[in-house]
């Protein structure tokens, strides 16, 4: 790594890395005040209908069983589309501006005339990437606790259970960061990389989405990152998911060094 490229990254990530961060605290806060409180109106014979179990479960990407208490109102404000939207739009342009992000702007000749190594400035940008995802990230947790203060002690989430669902978010992170970083070394549009992985995104998000009501995509929900992303499980049990964040990170790994070897082999110059 490199002191300069560092402080350079971190110089040119900031400002988008708090406006999402801001804007996701709010929409957690937000979901957490509201969705209990949603909740708690309910009726129970509401909640036991067909077609409004069919959407829970459908957001959720499980059963819900029996789970109708508190834990899975508090659940969805970690599913929700705006809130994944939020996270995984600061993993596409935190992790496509090295390689695509340099070439489009005509700037990469510059940066790869430094006396350093492509691999060092792939693990400086990757160390930019993971204190920038850790911030936003951080902000989405201080937004669900601010808004959970409004409710009644019985209605908010235990803190530890909400670590370990903010853990497994991250590893959700580093998977779609994997995704964006593999498809960034190939590209020399930038706005070209991030379509590619949203449009990638948004098919394994309907996949997800579509296997609670078609049996058939079942057997292949697995290929889709939010399989891997129960917290209703978690806030019900308090149990670590560990299986599905060793997914997750090993899937976001895999693509992260086979993307970094791309960018390290292949030719580069301003387009």
């Amino acid at each position: 790594m490199n002191r300069g490229l560092l402080v350079r990254g971190l110089r040119e990530s900031w400002p988008t890395t708090l406006l999402l961060g801001l804007v996701l605290m709010g929409v957690e806060a937000a979901l957490a005040f509201v969705l209990p409180k949603f909740g708690a109106q309910m009726s129970e014979q509401w909640l036991q209908l067909d077609f409004v179990r069919g959407i829970i479960k459908a957001m959720l990407g499980t059963e819900i069983g029996d789970r109708l208490g508190p834990q899975m109102f508090q659940s969805i404000a970690w599913v929700h589309p705006v809130a994944l939207a939020l996270t995984w739009a600061h993993a596409l342009v935190s992790c496509t501006r090295v390689p695509a992000g340099e070439v489009d702007r005509g700037t990469v000749d510059v940066l790869l005339g430094l006396p350093v190594s492509r691999w060092e400035v792939f693990l400086s940008e990757t160390v930019v990437w993971l204190v920038c995802g850790a911030a936003i990230l951080a902000g989405a947790l201080v937004g669900n606790l601010l808004g959970a203060q409004g409710l009644a002690p019985a209605q908010r989430a235990q803190l530890s259970r909400l670590f370990i669902v903010l853990a497994n978010l991250f590893c959700l992170y580093a998977a779609v960061s994997g995704l964006a970083w593999l498809v960034s070394s190939f590209s020399d549009r930038r706005g070209r990389a991030i379509t590619i992985v949203f449009l990638v995104l948004l098919s394994l998000f309907l996949l997800n989405y579509l296997a609670q009501f078609w049996r058939p995509l079942e057997k292949i929900a697995f290929l889709s990152p939010l399989h891997y992303h129960r917290p209703v499980n978690v806030l019900g049990d308090g149990v670590w998911p560990w299986r599905d964040m060793g997914v997750l990170l090993a899937a976001g790994a895999a693509m992260w060094l086979a993307g970094g070897t791309v960018f390290a082999r292949r030719d580069l110059c301003t387009v």
